[in-house]
């Protein structure tokens, strides 16, 4: 299948020909009255879910939530993706506590990071090639397993080395935000305005996990036990993942791999420079959260760091309700201007000040996420898009702790923590540099 059948398809009628209510036979009719212009302020297409007679505007998440199926995979999905805002700081609370060591907890949870990135495009890759169910409920399942024996090994102290290697098997957790857009893109093939705001709509839901995960697992940890963050974070995966994957009739079809379709997704044209992209991105997310973390130094930093998720998933909404992407590098511009603002708040020396830079800051996050999650769908063949996705957010990842560890070098070394306020500038202007150079490549390639 060619690369940009995703997206780049014909609009097609107010929802996919799938959904459409079988049309009533045919009667005869006289050919003397034409047909009456249709008018763009609203479709007339009807959708097949019950209750619904006239299908919303495109950039409506009406429209979206019209899809049959819809809402039972995207509550599934939102209490499998809860979890990923909480691993983490469940196992450094439960492991610092426990061996009084925040350096070993900072270690196990980078050894974690470091094992999704291997681990994740393969779990993908199965993922597109057995199916959705088949892959993602075992993996999941594995992963939970992993938390509970990170758990056991944490509460009965034993060998540092098996906090190691208990960590390392959670990174089978199937990317569920992933295989999340991979069912809006095959159920919104047809309609790619309707897409667009399905790609914000996923985007402020991951903003919205890693504003609450944090804060759910700290309060779970402290206020019953050390080690009911990753209790509850294992509990909640495995049961989202079982719902999500329960609904099979939105789950896209399997494609096994052909010969044609074999060999790496790296090796596709303008994919290496489109995650080193996402590196750069994530540079940004992972050094603003580590300054800002620094700078503040106190029970404020966390509110205070989550009004630049709150920023983000506000501002991902009203993209979504454009109902169309726009260039990735136009974004990333209004990324690295308002990345600055942080930087102006912390000089004046108010945190309300940077309070308000950080939600005006996030602000760029999430439309730029959005459009570069598009790109990625034009990039990657229809078969692998849960793989192409997964690449993505491993780039990005990768990207977050490369920001954090220059972050928190520039925190502790320079003059004033103000100035490490500038390194999440740079890290913009730095992907902002890439994505030029990889659009002139595309723009001669075409040529």
């Amino acid at each position: 299948m060619p690369h940009h059948d995703l997206l780049l398809t014909p609009a097609g009628p107010a929802l996919a020909p799938r959904y459409r209510e079988p049309k009533s036979p045919a009667t005869p009719t006289t050919p003397a009255t034409p047909a009456a212009p249709a008018t763009p302020a609203r479709t007339t297409a009807r959708a097949s879910g019950p209750g619904i007679t006239d299908a919303p505007a495109p950039g409506s998440y009406r429209r979206l939530f019209a899809v049959p199926g819809a809402r039972a995979f995207t509550l599934g999905n939102l209490v499998a993706r809860l979890p990923m805002g909480m691993f983490t700081v469940s196992a450094v609370i439960m492991i610092a506590g426990a061996y009084g060591s925040y350096a070993l907890a900072g270690a196990v949870t980078a050894t974690g990071m470091a094992a999704i990135a291997v681990v994740a495009p393969w779990t993908a890759r199965l993922v597109d090639r057995y199916g959705q169910a088949r892959v993602a409920v075992p993996a999941a399942a594995l992963a939970a397993l992993g938390s509970l024996a990170l758990l056991l090994c944490v509460h009965h102290r034993a060998p540092a080395w098996t906090l190691f290697v208990a960590y390392a098997a959670t990174a089978t957790s199937p990317n569920t935000g992933g295989m999340s857009r991979a069912r809006w893109a095959h159920l919104l093939r047809h309609e790619p305005s309707t897409l667009h705001t399905a790609n914000a709509f996923e985007q402020a839901v991951d903003e919205l996990c890693f504003m609450l995960g944090p804060v759910l697992a700290a309060f779970l940890c402290t206020a019953l036990f050390p080690e009911a963050g990753t209790l509850a974070g294992a509990v909640l995966l495995l049961t989202g993942v079982l719902v999500f994957t329960a609904q099979r009739s939105t789950e896209p079809p399997a494609t096994p791999r052909s010969a044609t379709a074999r060999g790496s997704l790296l090796r596709g044209a303008g994919t290496l420079p489109l995650l080193g992209v996402f590196l750069t991105m994530g540079a940004v997310f992972g050094a603003m959260e580590v300054v800002a973390l620094a700078h503040v130094d106190g029970p404020a930093a966390g509110p205070i760091l989550a009004l630049q998720a709150a920023g983000s998933c506000a501002a991902g909404l009203v993209y979504g309700r454009t109902g169309r992407s726009g260039r990735l590098r136009t974004c990333l511009v209004a990324m690295t201007c308002l990345m600055a603002m942080p930087f102006l708040g912390a000089a004046t020396g108010s945190l309300l000040a940077l309070a308000a830079g950080l939600l005006v800051a996030g602000m760029a996050t999430a439309p730029t996420m959005v459009t570069g999650m598009a790109l990625v769908q034009r990039l990657t063949p229809a078969g692998r898009l849960n793989e192409g996705m997964t690449l993505a957010v491993t780039a990005l990842l990768a990207g977050v702790a490369v920001g954090s560890a220059t972050g928190g070098w520039a925190a502790e070394h320079a003059p004033s923590t103000v100035y490490a306020f500038l390194i999440p500038t740079a890290a913009a202007a730095l992907a902002l540099a890439g994505e030029t150079a990889r659009e002139m490549t595309e723009a001669r390639r075409s040529s």
